[in-house]
Formats: structure tokens, sequence, C-alpha cells
């Protein structure tokens, strides 16, 4: 799916070869500093690289238009952004912004089980955890289906239980779909349940 050749940037990453499997959870371990973030944010095209060559299904990522490209490949970061309005609003949004038709209240409630978070569509969303407006990005990312999900430490506010309750059912969600995931963790539990591939960064 991605192959990263002789990729560097500034001087964080530095990889000589490096191959990510389509259709699997991959997670990328690794002290802080040691580039994790900044690959997500290379393959998203958050940032461009120095040098080197990043191929997304055996096209350098620099021929596809951003937009359309982060549409496939779209990254969640580590704080949750949540819009002003309720759950149900904050679930339709990404869909609104991406020109896509809304989903039926049992789509959205449907989503929410899976992420468990056991809310009402017409709750004010500020009035949510920092956990659980996690859980409300988890979801409307589910809704939009991208083929690539880009997750930065996605359950950083969830204590264990949850954070393994949620990731299992999510995770299985996207590959039944037919997703990929690239998912940053701390979490030695998530890797040894979730993670098809893992992906160790060292600290240049």
């Amino acid at each position: 799916m991605f192959v990263l050749e002789k990729v560097v940037y500034k001087d964080i990453i530095n990889l000589d070869y490096l191959e990510v499997k389509s259709g699997v959870v991959t997670c990328l371990v690794g002290e802080s500093g040691a580039g994790k973030t900044t690959l997500l944010r290379l393959l998203n095209r958050m940032k461009d690289i120095d040098s080197g060559k990043i191929l997304y299904r055996d096209t350098p990522i620099e021929q596809f238009d951003p937009i359309a490209y982060r549409r496939k490949v779209t990254m969640l970061s580590q704080t949750a952004l949540i819009f002003p309005g309720t759950i149900e609003h904050n679930l339709q949004v990404g869909l609104e912004l991406t020109g896509r038709p809304a989903c039926s209240l049992a789509e959205l409630e449907e989503v929410l089980e899976i992420v468990q978070l056991p809310k009402a569509l017409s709750e004010d969303s500020e009035t949510l955890s920092g956990g659980e407006k996690q859980r409300v990005a988890l979801a409307r990312l589910l809704l939009l289906q991208p083929e690539v999900y880009l997750l930065d430490e996605p359950t950083a506010t969830l204590d264990e239980e949850t954070e393994l309750k949620v990731m299992t059912r999510f995770l299985a969600k996207v590959k039944e779909a037919g997703g990929s995931v690239i998912m940053i963790t701390h979490s030695t539990k998530l890797v040894e349940q979730c993670a098809d591939q893992t992906i160790m960064l060292k600290k240049r």
C-alpha cells in the first residue's frame, strides 16, 4: 500500500525502506520524539519530505490532488476536533464538508455503539469529557470511510479497559469495510491484541 524509499525529513525521519501493508492494522511504536506523528503527517501530505519517495498504491503521493488524497488517506490527530452543537451535528459535519449525503439516525446510533458512547444524539458536545470527544471523532471518521485511517494516539484519554473495547470494535468495522489503519499507540495491550504489523521507530 505505502512504500517509502530513502525518505528524509529534517533531522527527524531517515528511512531507507519501509512498506506498510494494505487491509491490516499497523501500529507505530517507539519513544517520544522518534518521529511517529511526523511520519503520519508525511503519509497524509500535511508535510512534504526533503528527499526520497513515498508511493501510495504504486503512485507517488505528490501526483494526487491533495484534497482528494486526504479524503482517501485521512488523519485523526491526538486532540479531537469538536464543533459547537450536538453530537449529531458533529457526526454529520464531516459528511457535509466533503459533499456527501447525511446519514440516518440509525446509522449515527450504530457508530456511537461501535465506539462505546451511550449518549443521545441531541446532547451538546461541549458537555462531553475528553475521552468522549475522542470517541465522537472516531465515530465521525468511521462515517467518512476513508481507504486509510491514520490515527495519532486515538485513545490516549481512555482507561485501558475502555480503550480495548472501543478499538477492538472500531478496527473490526474498518477491516470489515476493507480499510487500512496506521495507528500510533503507547498501549502494549492494544499492540498485542490488535496489530497485524508493528513498526518500531527510534529517536535519531
